[in-house]
């Protein structure tokens, strides 16, 4: 096949050695299965900022850290420097978490690098030695959907105790291995700790795989794993092999309305003063 423009300087660099065959194109990048040496591998193409399809970036982008107090704000004001430093941190954020992941034993594709934009990494594959399917592609028995869900229950904790969320986890974004469900595509991962739509987007994560799963184990629609999770994970009690039971206690009392409008007074109060002194800071750089 003809070289993909985003591969060609891995080529030529010797880091690849050929492009074998497309394997994705996604809303965020095209993946490609590359020969490097005598491995078989996965090459994620990033796509550019004007080619993307993916939306609400904004919330994703919550928390992230940038390299300096100029690269921040850059990136508030939308310069084109600031564009381009919100583009690195978006790609970077992905190879990051698939490091971190991977030494905190979460099931991802182990990272091989990360060279001109370009993120190789292990190929996944069934047990024929093809591409792995994805978990909404395969039929299960009762029994291995709930192994399924227990394996990547266990991983989105391990991911919490981590500080992350997946943010965009489904029945899309598993693969099926011959030794079980492996988690993929990161770039949207957010810190649990740093954004305000962190326990959202875990319950999110939590009950797409639920509902995925409760197709095949009709058993499992009725648990709420995210919820009890986050509560612990609240109180500092999360650890990466905590006993999970699913159940959770929901909080039925009436909401006191004037404290919360309160509480939301000050927090706008304290932000105003804080980008008072950011833009105090500003002038005096």
């Amino acid at each position: 096949m003809k070289t993909p423009k985003g591969l060609q300087p891995l080529i030529d660099d010797g880091v690849i050695d050929a492009v074998l065959r497309p394997l994705k194109s996604g809303k965020e990048a095209s993946v490609y299965v590359v020969q490097s040496g005598d491995d078989v591998l996965c090459a994620k193409v990033y796509k550019d900022m004007a080619q993307r399809s993916f939306q609400s970036r904004t919330v994703y982008q919550e928390g992230r850290k940038l390299r300096g107090s100029r690269q921040a704000r850059a990136v508030g004001r939308a310069t084109k420097f600031g564009r381009r430093e919100q583009e690195t941190a978006w790609k970077n954020a992905e190879v990051d978490a698939l490091y971190q992941l991977a030494d905190a034993g979460v099931r991802v594709p182990r990272p091989r690098g990360f060279f001109n934009g370009v993120l190789l990494m292990e190929l996944v594959t069934d047990a024929d030695g093809f591409s792995a399917a994805r978990l909404g592609e395969v039929e299960l028995t009762a029994e291995q959907a709930r192994a399924y869900h227990a394996t990547l229950m266990r991983d989105v904790v391990r991911m919490l105790c981590e500080g992350l969320v997946h943010g965009d986890l489904s029945e899309y974004n598993v693969l099926v291995a011959p030794d079980g469900p492996v988690i993929i595509d990161f770039p949207q991962v957010v810190t649990a700790a740093g954004n305000n739509m962190a326990r959202s987007l875990l319950l999110r994560d939590v009950h797409n795989l639920r509902d995925t799963l409760a197709r095949f184990a009709p058993d499992l629609a009725s648990t709420h794993f995210g919820e009890e999770m986050w509560a612990l994970y609240e109180r500092g009690e999360l650890q990466p092999d905590t006993p999970l039971t699913g159940t959770f206690v929901f909080d039925d009392h009436a909401a006191d309305v004037d404290a919360v409008m309160h509480s939301i007074h000050d927090a706008r109060e304290e932000a105003l003063i804080r980008e008072q002194g950011r833009a105090a800071a500003a002038e005096a750089d």
